[in-house]
């Protein structure tokens, strides 16, 4: 339904001179020989696909949990839709896809159970300490020491631009902001292969959502037409090429073409915006003053009607708020129990993270659950769950 899906050929849109070369890779904290069939990135996607905190996503929501169905989306359905998205991207631009992918799929290894709930909950926590917590920093954390995989390191040694965009792929750095990230080039843009990630997921999550939401019974195919001018569109064309259809098959042919175009629009802009800047390299991308990774202003005006209605009527929808205010109620008591009675922390996670503080401890521990082991460990030492 989008200009490319309708045949009309955007031209050429290819941005390979803005590629980042392999052979400026900064290399691995721990030197290793290079490998024989694979590149520096394909390791590094090798690693995160083959690592605890990845497969750990699979039971952590995303945003909808319900024990009565396996159809919601859960942080690794949704990584995965990030990684498609991305690699579709990257391809068309002719960016490093395996770069790419490899950042897709390491962007929220470091969520904590809950979703959102989880991560609000326990940075007001880690506050009261002094310190915080955030999701793409844990990320950071996961793959550089709380991963126990290699004898000869800790972590997942990976390359020092996946490390980059791993903090850096949704939020500027600014110098002194965060001391402890100074080595990952405060001031400087990540490679365009690290901006794209940002709206690849932003892309996933809204149509995702918006999918979940409606199999919840939260919002109606009627409501969204009414909140999202663009949906209202390719919901008539659907209506038009599909008229026989059952109401859910053109419920998901239009959430397609949501998606396409959308993910066309992140491909257009972004060449576009490259193009109006004039940069020639991939270092240029680095210095330039804004981030080039952007969608057209249509896209751009239909992703934020997407997040005003999703915010409006299905984030903040009664059931999803109590929801929250119960999970974080469970996360603010379970802190609070393991930092008086830290064995209760199972002893080989204490003995790898002897050295840190008791309160780090104790996040790192709560963040890499899921939320099945979460919930089994709240009954086990603290009883019934909040509001159950």
């Amino acid at each position: 339904m989008s200009s490319l899906s309708e045949g009309r050929d955007p031209g050429n849109v290819s941005l390979l001179k803005l590629r980042f070369p392999l052979s400026s890779c900064r290399g691995r904290r721990y030197p290793e020989l290079s490998h024989r069939y694979r590149s520096e990135f394909q390791r590094d996607r090798d690693r995160i696909i083959h690592c605890r905190a990845f497969r750990r996503m699979e039971d952590k929501t995303q945003v909808f949990s319900d024990p009565q169905s396996d159809h919601f989306r859960t942080r690794l359905t949704h990584t995965l839709e990030v990684a498609q998205i991305a690699r579709t991207v990257a391809s068309t631009l002719q960016l490093d896809e395996e770069f790419t992918e490899a950042l897709a799929l390491a962007h929220d290894l470091g969520h904590p159970p809950y979703a959102h709930a989880g991560e609000s909950e326990l940075d007001r926590v880690m506050r009261s300490f002094g310190d915080r917590f955030d999701h793409n920093f844990q990320a950071l954390r996961v793959v550089e020491l709380i991963e126990r995989r290699y004898a000869m390191f800790p972590g997942l040694n990976l390359t020092f631009e996946m490390r980059e965009g791993i903090v850096k792929h949704s939020h500027d750095l600014v110098p002194g902001e965060f001391p402890f990230l100074d080595e990952y080039l405060p001031g400087v843009l990540p490679p365009l292969e690290a901006q794209i990630i940002d709206l690849a997921d932003e892309i996933a999550y809204n149509t995702a959502d918006l999918d979940d939401a409606r199999d919840a019974e939260i919002v109606t195919w009627e409501e969204i037409r009414a909140g999202v001018p663009k949906f209202e569109e390719l919901a008539r064309r659907v209506e038009q090429q599909f008229a026989g259809a059952p109401l859910r098959e053109q419920f998901v042919e239009t959430l397609r073409a949501l998606l396409d175009f959308l993910a066309t629009g992140l491909i257009l802009g972004t060449y576009r915006a490259a193009q109006a800047a004039g940069v020639e390299t991939a270092e240029d991308v680095r210095h330039h003053p804004l981030r080039l990774a952007r969608y057209t202003p249509e896209a751009a005006e239909t992703s934020a009607a997407l997040k005003r209605f999703l915010r409006k009527c299905v984030y903040h929808s009664p059931g999803i708020l109590q929801a929250r205010v119960e999970c974080e109620e469970e996360i603010r008591m379970l802190f609070q129990f393991l930092i008086d009675h830290p064995t209760a922390i199972s002893a080989s996670f204490r003995e790898y993270h002897q050295t840190e503080a008791p309160h780090r401890l104790v996040c790192d521990y709560i963040a890499g659950m899921t939320d099945g082991f979460f919930r089994e460990t709240f009954r086990r030492l603290l009883g019934s769950a909040v509001g159950g």
